[in-house]
């Protein structure tokens, strides 16, 4: 059976540079377990600097705003409705990723070279945020990915500069619900892009239409070798496991990988739900790990601390059913979750964050049997 199309759904910032391109190849998969979970997951490429990652906690009723406006006035103002847990970046309130107590998840992912923005107007500043706003602020604000749809229409999302990059962080966004129900946000020239036919998958530029039409090409895919054939009564056979996906490309372009999640994610083995599920994702997206073991300092413009291990600073997986995310980081791979089932947002009178490169966690697990 070939592999398009299995389960219809969705899927940081960086300098326009060749090396910080690879270093921020950020790559988005969705799954389902037979069971209704959905979980969503990403990698977070930066090797440029140290985004310095940490799991938040923000509890429902938390006062917060966007960015400074371009000149200078307030930008959109909010009290948060719903309890938020999620990927904060660079110090700041700045969620790359995130998931709310009504089962949403947002995910922030890099678009050089074509993500344009809605133009400032100051007499709409009450209703604009930065790019690296939106996603805090849809996971705050909406349970659903029908209330996301109908809330960005509602906003404007403008060219404001995220200072330790230079320039306003060219991004698009996924979004997903515990129902499965996904969309990707972009916005193209100034304008709006709602995508809701999605493929559960999202690398980065081109723009998503780009990478829907592309995935044409590689239609023959499947799961399984194709069988011998009889050649003027030679059989030739395959000559080794896995035909079904010759041509699959191997390299690490967004167009590439993104052709590489939509292959494993559509031929991905049935998974029961809950922590089976999460499984599968992060044994999938560890094909999408990127050892950037240097990079260069002058690439760094904010002069911040250049992450001494791997381009992929963290994987996260969101169990929107069951409320659960499960995160690596570069410098340790074992898998740690939080729960928030397990966490009092009522005991929160601010957010909360813990690093998530915890150094007293042991690297491995010392199993040599005791004489």
């Amino acid at each position: 059976m070939c592999f398009l199309i299995k389960f219809c759904g969705l899927a940081v910032v960086g300098i326009v540079s060749c090396s910080a391109n690879l270093a921020s190849s950020c790559t988005f998969i969705t799954l389902k377990g037979v069971d209704g979970t959905v979980v969503a997951s990403r990698t977070m490429e930066w090797g440029t600097f140290d985004l310095s990652p940490m799991m938040t906690f923000v509890p429902a009723g938390t006062e917060s705003s966007a960015m400074k406006m371009p000149d200078g006035q307030d930008g959109a103002k909010w009290v948060t409705k719903y309890d938020v847990a999620g990927v904060t970046m660079l110090g700041q309130m700045l969620f790359g990723d995130g998931i709310n107590s009504e089962g949403l998840n947002v995910s922030l992912l890099y678009l050089p070279g074509f993500a344009g923005y809605q133009a400032y107007d100051p007499e709409q500043a009450a209703i604009s945020l930065a790019p690296v706003d939106f996603t805090g602020f849809m996971l705050s604000q909406f349970a659903s990915v029908a209330e996301v749809r109908e809330a960005a229409q509602n906003i404007r999302v403008v060219p404001v500069v995220t200072p330790e990059l230079g320039v306003a962080a060219p991004v698009h966004f996924s979004i997903t619900d515990r129902s499965g129900d996904q969309v990707i946000v972009e916005y193209i020239g100034g304008v709006l892009k709602i995508y809701e036919k999605t493929l559960g998958v999202l690398t980065n530029s081109p723009p998503y239409d780009w990478h829907i039409n592309n995935a044409r090409n590689y239609i023959n895919m499947r799961s399984v070798d194709w069988p011998e054939v009889d050649v003027n009564g030679v059989d030739l056979a395959p000559i080794g496991y896995g035909t079904g996906l010759l041509g699959l490309p191997g390299d690490f372009t967004p167009p590439s990988r993104f052709i590489r999640a939509l292959a494993w994610t559509q031929t991905s083995r049935p998974t029961d739900g809950g922590e089976d599920t999460v499984h599968e994702a992060l044994r999938i997206l560890a094909n999408f790990q990127l050892p950037m073991e240097a990079t260069d300092q002058k690439l760094n413009p904010a002069e911040l601390k250049v992450l001494k291990y791997g381009g992929t600073q963290y994987t996260v997986s969101y169990d929107l059913q069951n409320l659960r995310a499960y995160f690596q980081t570069s410098e340790n791979p074992n898998v740690r979750s939080v729960d928030f089932n397990n966490f009092d947002f009522n005991a929160l009178s601010t957010p909360l964050k813990i690093p998530m490169r915890d150094q007293s966690m042991p690297f491995a697990t010392d199993v040599t049997p005791i004489r």
